[in-house]
C-alpha cells in the first residue's frame, strides 16, 4: 500500500500536508475514530479521502449534499480515484451499476445521503462489501443546538453498532463548544480523538455596514470591489432573492436566484451555472451553499441578518477557499433586529431560548467596537486571539459614546405611550415623537401633547434608528411578536432611574471604496491589507490563456472548471512556465492522472503564449 504522503503527491499533486491534516489521516489509517473541527477551505476532505485510498476496502462518505454528489464524484474521477454515489436522483440502472462496482471492490469511495442508510437494502449492501472507513461529513447536522439540524443524521450513531471494527471520522467547519459536545455525544464519539484546528480564515475581510439603501449599497460594493467576480448574496426571504437577482441583472451584473420555491430543475441549472461559469453571482436563501467547493468565490454578501454566528461563519466561509483574498460583507439595520427579535419569540420554550442566545451573539458581533475576527474566534472557543488588522473595525475603528440620555429619551417615550395613553407603537412613531414631527398619525393620537414630544432634535432620524437598534440589541427594549411594537424590558428600569450607563456605537464614516480585488491576474489586497504580488505581464498572459483553455475543456466535459485545475495551480504554472512534463509534475495540484490527461495540452498553451509574446 502507498503511504499517505505518497498518495498526496501521486493522486492530488501536493508535496506536503496542511497543518493538522497528517496527524488526523495517520490516526484514521491506523483504525482510530476521529471528530474533526476544521474551517471551510482547511482541507477536511483529504482527511477522509486519503485514508480511504490507503486502507483496504471502500470508504463510505455520508453527506447531505445530494445536489453536489455528482460534482464531488467527477472531481475525484478527474484525479483517477474510483468514486461513486447512491442517492434519490438516480434511476434503477444507475444504482445497480454502482452497487455492482461496490461489491466487486471497484470503488475507492462511495458517497451516500444519510437517508439511504435508513433503507434496509442499503445496509444489506454494505454488509456484503469491505468497508475501509466511514466519514460523516457536515457533522453539525446532527446537532439540534446548531444551525442546520437534519433528523436523518440521528441514525448515524448506529454505524458503530453494526460495524464496530470500522473507523469513523466526523467532520464539520462550524461548531461551538456546545455543538461540538452534542456531535460527540449523538454520534458516540466521546472516546474518539478530537482534532480542533484553528477557526481563523485570515484571507477573509469581514465588513458590516449600516443599512440605508441596501440594493444600491450592494451594487456599489460589487462595482467598486468585485466587478466580474463570482460570489453569493444571501437574503432572508424568497421574494427578496427574486427582487435582488432581477435588480442586479437589470444593472448589467450576471446574477441568478436560488431558493426552495423554485422547481428542482431550475435550482439545479442555476447551481450548475454557478459552479461552471466565471463571474456569476447567485442570490440565495440559506438553502444554497453547503458543500459548494468552488474555490474562487471572491465574496459573500448578506442583505439580511443571519440567524446565528454559526450560520454566518459557514456562509462567509464559502468565500476564498483557494486562500486568496475574499470579502464577507453585510448590510445590517434596525429592521433586521426587529424582525429577528419577533422570530425569536416563536416556538416552544427551548426553541425560543436557543434562538435568543443565537441572536444575542449575532447582534454582539454586529455592534462590537472591537475586532470582529477576535469575536468570531472567541465564539468558537478559540480564546486570546490578537486583533487581525483585516476587518472593518480594525481598519476604521468605530467610536463609542455615552448614549445614556438618548436611551432614557427613547425608553421614556415608550413608557409614556403605555402609561398615559395605553398605547404601543413601532419604531417610526417613537422617533417621530422624539423629533417633534407633526405627522397625521402624531396629531390623530395627540402625541404632540406628550412631554417627550420634540426632546430629541439633537439627533437625526437615522441616528435615532441606530439608537433604537442598539437598545434592542442590548435587551433594553423588546419587540412584541404580533405587531412589532416596542415594549420595555426588566432591564429598562435601571436606565430610566439613572442606575445604568448605556454605551453606544457610532458607525464610522467609511473611506472611499477600495479598488477592485479581482480574482484574475491583477493585484489584490491580502490578509492584514498586504497586497498580493501581481503576475508579471508574460505570466499574466499565460494565466489568461490557461484559464480560457481550462474553460473550454470543462465545458466539453460538462464539469466545473476547478475540476480541471484550480486558479492557484494555473497561476503557479504561468509563473514557473515549465517546459517539460517532469517540470510540470512539480507544480502543486498536478497529480499523476492530471499530468497524463492534460500535461501536453498545458505545455502547448504555454508554448503558444511564448510565441505570441
Amino acid at each position: 500500500m502507498d503511504t499517505p504522503t505518497e498518495v498526496l503527491h501521486r493522486v492530488f499533486g501536493y508535496d506536503s500536508f496542511r497543518p493538522g491534516q497528517q496527524e488526523i489521516i495517520d490516526h484514521v489509517v491506523d483504525g482510530g475514530d476521529a471528530l474533526v473541527l476544521m474551517p471551510t477551505g482547511g482541507g477536511k476532505s483529504l482527511c477522509y479521502q486519503i485514508p480511504a485510498l490507503v486502507r483496504p476496502g471502500v470508504g463510505v462518505v455520508v453527506s447531505p449534499l445530494i445536489a453536489l454528489m455528482q460534482d464531488q464524484v467527477d472531481a475525484l474521477r478527474a484525479l483517477g480515484v474510483r468514486a461513486g454515489f447512491l442517492n434519490s436522483t438516480q434511476d434503477f440502472d444507475e444504482r445497480q451499476l454502482v452497487e455492482a462496482e461496490f461489491l466487486a471492490g471497484e470503488l475507492d469511495l462511495l458517497y451516500l445521503a444519510p437517508e439511504r442508510l435508513r433503507v434496509e437494502a442499503t445496509t444489506r449492501l454494505l454488509t456484503k462489501g469491505e468497508i475501509s472507513m466511514f466519514a460523516i461529513d457536515e457533522a453539525h447536522c446532527v446537532s439540534q443546538w446548531g444551525h442546520d439540524f437534519r433528523p436523518d443524521y440521528l441514525a448515524l450513531s448506529e454505524l458503530s453498532e453494526r460495524w464496530p471494527q470500522v473507523p469513523r471520522i466526523a467532520l464539520t467547519a462550524t461548531a461551538t463548544p456546545a455543538t461540538h459536545a452534542e456531535i460527540s455525544s449523538r454520534l458516540g464519539l466521546d472516546q474518539a480523538r478530537h482534532f480542533v484546528a484553528g477557526f481563523d480564515r485570515p484571507n477573509i475581510h469581514y465588513r458590516i455596514t449600516a443599512k440605508s439603501d441596501p440594493k444600491r449599497q450592494l451594487l456599489d460594493f460589487l462595482r467598486t470591489e468585485h466587478q466580474g467576480d463570482s460570489g453569493i448574496v444571501y437574503c432572508l426571504s424568497r421574494s427578496s432573492v427574486e427582487k435582488i437577482a432581477a435588480y442586479l441583472a437589470d444593472n448589467g451584473i450576471a446574477a441568478v436566484p436560488y431558493h426552495a420555491g423554485l422547481d428542482a430543475r431550475t435550482r439545479a441549472a442555476h447551481q450548475a451555472r454557478f459552479l461552471r461559469e466565471d463571474g456569476l453571482i447567485v442570490v440565495a436563501t440559506i438553502a444554497f451553499g453547503m458543500g459548494i467547493d468552488k474555490p474562487d468565490v471572491r465574496f459573500v454578501a448578506h442583505l439580511d441578518l443571519p440567524k446565528s454566528v454559526e450560520g454566518y461563519y459557514q456562509e462567509t466561509g464559502r468565500a476564498g477557499r483557494d486562500g486568496q483574498p475574499a470579502t464577507a460583507w453585510m448590510a445590517y439595520g434596525l429592521q433586521d433586529v426587529v424582525q429577528h427579535r419577533r422570530m425569536a419569540l416563536e416556538g416552544d420554550e427551548a426553541h425560543r431560548r436557543r434562538q435568543v442566545l443565537h441572536l444575542d451573539a449575532m447582534l454582539a458581533l454586529c455592534e462590537t467596537v472591537g475586532c470582529r475576527r477576535v469575536m468570531l474566534l472567541d465564539y468558537f472557543g478559540q480564546k486570546g486571539a490578537e486583533p487581525c488588522g483585516n476587518c472593518d473595525t480594525c481598519q476604521t475603528p468605530p467610536e463609542s459614546w455615552d448614549g445614556t440620555i438618548a436611551a432614557q429619551k427613547v425608553l421614556s417615550t415608550v413608557l409614556r405611550l403605555k402609561r398615559e395613553r395605553g398605547q404601543k407603537f413601532g419604531v417610526g412613531q417613537v422617533v417621530d415623537i422624539l423629533l417633534g414631527k407633526t405627522t397625521a398619525k402624531v396629531l390623530q393620537h395627540g402625541h404632540d401633547s406628550l412631554t417627550v414630544f420634540g426632546v430629541g432634535t439633537d439627533l437625526g432620524n437615522a441616528e435615532w434608528h441606530g439608537v433604537v437598534r442598539q437598545l434592542l440589541a442590548q435587551g433594553l427594549l423588546a419587540v412584541e411578536s404580533d405587531h412589532g411594537t416596542l415594549v420595555l424590558t426588566d432591564a429598562s428600569a435601571d436606565v430610566l432611574r439613572g442606575q445604568r450607563e448605556v454605551p453606544l456605537r457610532r458607525d464610522p464614516v467609511r473611506p472611499a471604496s477600495r479598488a477592485s480585488r479581482s480574482s484574475g491576474a491583477s493585484g489584490a489586497s491580502g490578509a492584514k491589507g498586504q497586497p498580493v504580488a501581481e503576475l508579471p505581464a508574460e505570466a499574466a498572459a499565460a494565466f489568461e490563456r490557461l484559464r480560457a483553455w481550462r474553460g473550454a475543456v470543462a465545458k466539453e466535459q460538462g464539469v466545473p472548471a476547478y475540476v480541471i485545475f484550480h486558479d492557484a495551480t494555473l497561476r503557479e504554472i504561468a509563473t514557473l512556465s515549465p517546459s517539460s512534463l517532469a517540470e510540470l509534475s512539480r507544480v502543486n495540484g498536478v497529480g499523476e492522472n492530471k499530468l497524463a490527461k492534460y500535461g501536453e495540452q498545458v505545455l502547448e498553451v504555454l508554448q503558444a503564449t511564448a510565441e505570441d509574446s
